[in-house]
């Protein structure tokens, strides 16, 4: 398969990359991710509602501009490169959970203010560590005469300090169900969690009798977070090209102005081999996301194959890639105060942010009846 590009999406690219030059320097980076926020309200409204980028995949009908997965990953692709601090994952997650859903209701009154990037939204399925798929579920939804009231906790909610729309999963008397929880409401405890990577934000949510409303049928949670975590995985993948793609351009850059021994330390040969090693390994990443990215437009029935793939490789590659950056850079790499820290530690963090490379083969190895699914 050959993939190309259009000239509209590159134009995307371009632009998008510009953009991001002026508004996500590593100065601006770190501003950023040391305010309680974690994302800057200004950059974020230019994304949302001149860029259009929140909306580029959802629906006309409900606010979006009906574009595909693939003007998405080019998105994400950038945002990575740039090491951008912004809600715009979470976003994509809670828009796909809607879509999925398959509840029209719920998509006519939730996605037009996520499209527009009024309304932050983000996806609450996890309990415990580890649980990558959300398999467990204690949080319980309970029926009343006023509608359900949800009681539990979810770990790690990407952006769940900051969001204004909460989706939660929660068990039923039908199986796990979505519901949709405003966050300000009564019973709803919000506690941010400090992680390695301090570009991209967690919470633990806490929900006692919150109200919730239900979205999609009962017991039809388990499909939908399946579907969500399958997009999801992509748009990682894309994002953890732009990382090491930067990187990359990092070290072959140093390379060329370090001078030991009288000459620039590129012009040595285990520098060489270890920048050749680099494009390669990227290169094979940006296959694997770029695939993942097609499929997703235009064959989405094996997106949970093309996923689990793309997902099991980039993780690897970014992270190998942070790695041989900062051993490029020597000493100065090593500190706090060199941006290859902050690439390192996304890379780090993104490695399991859907499961380890471990979990994604096995789970693609299940998809692929190479195992049997009990194993």
């Amino acid at each position: 398969m050959e993939f190309v590009y259009t000239q509209e999406q590159d134009d995307l690219r371009t632009s998008l990359r510009k953009f991001l030059a002026a508004k996500s320097p590593e100065a601006e980076v770190r501003r950023v991710m040391e305010t309680e926020l974690g994302h800057d309200p200004q950059v974020w409204t230019a994304l949302t509602s001149e860029l259009g980028l929140t909306a580029l995949a959802v629906p006309e009908e409900f606010g979006g501009l009906g574009f595909t997965f693939l003007e998405l990953s080019i998105a994400f692709e950038e945002m990575g490169r740039a090491l951008l601090c912004a809600p715009f994952l979470s976003a994509c997650m809670a828009s796909t959970a809607l879509i999925a859903s398959g509840d029209r209701a719920a998509q006519a009154d939730l996605l037009p203010g996520i499209a527009e990037g009024g309304t932050l939204a983000t996806l609450a399925y996890m309990e415990s560590p580890q649980d990558w798929a959300g398999a467990t579920v204690a949080c319980r939804a309970t029926a009343t005469p006023d509608g359900y009231r949800i009681s539990g906790t979810k770990r790690y909610v990407l952006d769940g300090a900051a969001a204004d729309l909460v989706l939660v999963v929660a068990d039923t008397d039908g199986g796990p169900t979505l519901f949709a929880v405003d966050p300000a409401a009564d019973g709803v405890q919000r506690t941010s969690i400090e992680t390695l990577d301090p570009t991209r934000r967690f919470a633990d949510v806490t929900f006692d009798e919150a109200p919730g409303r239900l979205v999609g049928e009962a017991g039809g949670a388990p499909a939908t977070v399946s579907a969500v975590l399958d997009v999801a995985a992509a748009a990682l993948a894309a994002e953890q090209v732009g990382g090491a793609q930067r990187v990359l351009d990092m070290s072959v850059e140093y390379a060329g102005i370090r001078v030991q021994f009288g000459r620039p330390i590129g012009g040595f040969q285990a520098i060489k081999h270890k920048c050749a090693d680099m494009f390669l390994a990227v290169e094979g990443a940006r296959a694997a996301a770029q695939h993942a990215a097609w499929v997703a437009t235009d064959d989405p029935a094996t997106l949970p194959v093309a996923a689990g793939l793309a997902q099991a490789v980039c993780s690897e590659v970014y992270s190998t890639a942070a790695e041989e950056n900062i051993q490029i850079h020597g000493g100065i790499g090593f500190t706090w105060e060199h941006p290859a820290h902050l690439y390192f530690r996304r890379a780090k963090s993104s490695e399991i942010l859907f499961g380890d490379s471990v979990y994604h083969r096995g789970l693609l190895a299940r998809r692929l009846a190479v195992v049997p699914t009990s194993a």
